[in-house]
């Protein structure tokens, strides 16, 4: 009988190990199809032709600031992303709301999303106006994050265009 409960506690285990993480990894990755990932952003992603990889989001007007230090994002943001003046700021203020909202939400649940990937949490009050540099170069990032790292912070798919 002990060993019959011993076998069981072990398969049980096993079972708990791995079940959770498949299911995190279903309801929250994208396929390449699904995106439509070209060569050009993948190599963008990779931060191989990338000038630097530090993009600092200043405002002068507002004095606020976001440093992102993700190898790859200012090579995106200059050969992949949509050119400023492209979205206007309320639709990206909006869009902000949405994915900060999701953004600090697996901040604070590491045992659920990668906790590599969602390190802190943003402070973004909508409130606050940041100006259009802030806005775009955040919103902008949020859509690099999702289409690089497979991650759904919204109801839609992180399209570009």
């Amino acid at each position: 009988m002990r060993y019959f409960i011993g076998i069981w506690i072990l398969l049980l285990f096993g079972w708990a190990c791995s079940t959770p993480m498949s299911t995190i990894q279903e309801n929250s990755d994208f396929t390449t199809e699904e995106l439509h990932i070209s060569t050009a952003e993948e190599t963008a992603f990779s931060g191989q032709n990338a000038k630097g990889d530090t993009v600092s989001i200043t405002d002068e007007k507002t004095a606020y600031e976001i440093i992102i230090i993700d190898p790859g994002y200012y090579s995106w943001l200059h050969s992949i992303a949509m050119p400023e003046g492209y979205y206007s700021q309320e639709h990206m203020e909006a869009r902000n709301r949405i994915y900060v909202m999701n953004w600090n939400q697996r901040v604070q649940n590491p045992l659920r999303y990668d906790p590599n990937l969602y390190e802190m949490q943003i402070n973004y009050n909508s409130n606050i106006d940041y100006g259009y540099q802030v806005n775009y170069k955040l919103y902008n990032y949020f859509l690099y994050f999702q289409r690089k790292y497979r991650q759904r912070l919204g109801p839609y798919l992180p399209r570009i265009r």
